[in-house]
């Protein structure tokens, strides 16, 4: 099958279950790539804490900060489902500055992000991001910004009318009701600028090879791992990667590497438009499109 039918296909699938994206997959040995819309922007999530971990290990390698220093961090004061860490504490903690960076990027612990962004605020991230030469990613706002929406205030079990809010408030050219689905105000970025910043973390082209290398071992511990992972990782293959979710949007972005020496980084990001807080099947079929685009590249 050609690239261009696959790709029809693939669109075909998408729609059909309700789901479309930005994807794009990329052989990072050779620089040939395959995606669906990949310059599509969409408001990414947790994904915005990969470049917040490589702009907070930056610091650590120039010396502005100390990975062990100890910071205090006050009760997440979080009650509803689904947030983990210290997003759930009840009481405050001093916990190391290396630690915090695990747990915002490999647990996607918000309230440890948000701690990071107090030392590294989202204006200098992206004046990082700027000298890294990485253009089209987006950092605007907190992590607790995602939590301060109107879907907070609908009651528990009524978590498709937040679904429902989400699909139907958009507007044709990408804005939002919401701001944080709205991409010219909320961390925002597109699959190419995503797989930009995973070819910079995995070739250390751009970013220093000792932050590069702490953003993939924090990638590689990710423990999110229902969506593309049952579709990239097995014995023969190491998937480093890290998850973004906010009502209807379901994203990931990551890197696997094969033992024959094959490295492809992958990026996801998906909208749906089915009105329903867990949808599996959208899982699966957004890590089917991925594979058969790394596949398609891979020769089979």
């Amino acid at each position: 099958m050609t690239a261009g039918a696959l790709v029809r296909d693939l669109r075909t699938a998408l729609d059909e279950g309700g789901l479309r994206g930005s994807f794009l997959v990329r052989d990072l040995r050779s620089g040939t790539e395959l995606g669906i819309d990949p310059d599509r922007e969409y408001p990414i999530a947790s994904l915005v804490k990969v470049p917040l971990a490589a702009a907070t290990l930056e610091r650590v390698h120039r010396g502005e900060l100390d990975a062990a220093t100890r910071l205090e961090v006050a009760p997440g004061g979080v009650t509803t489902p689904g947030p983990i860490g210290l997003t759930r504490f009840r009481h405050p903690a001093r916990i190391a500055l290396g630690d915090l960076l695990y747990l915002s990027t490999s647990l996607s612990d918000g309230t440890a992000a948000d701690v990071l962004f107090g030392l590294t605020p989202p204006a200098e991230v992206m004046r990082m991001l700027g000298e890294w030469g990485l253009a089209g990613i987006a950092v605007r706002h907190l992590m607790r910004d995602l939590v301060e929406t109107p879907a907070e205030r609908f009651e528990t079990g009524e978590g498709d009318l937040a679904q429902a809010l989400a699909i139907g408030a958009s507007t044709a050219g990408r804005g939002h009701r919401l701001p944080q689905l709205d991409v010219t105000r909320a961390n925002s970025a597109s699959a190419r600028a995503l797989v930009e910043l995973l070819q910079a973390l995995w070739t250390a082209s751009k970013i220093d090879a000792e932050v590069a290398r702490g953003v993939r071992e924090l990638m590689a511990n990710n423990v999110l791992r229902h969506r593309l992972t049952p579709d990239f990782a097995s014995d023969a293959a190491r998937w480093s990667s890290k998850t973004g979710t906010l009502l209807n949007l379901r994203h990931e972005m990551g890197v696997v590497e094969h033992a024959d020496g094959a490295v492809f980084a992958v990026v996801a990001l998906t909208e749906s438009r089915v009105p329903a807080v867990l949808q599996p099947e959208a899982e699966i079929l957004m890590a089917r499109v991925a594979r058969a685009l790394r596949d398609h590249l891979r020769g089979g």
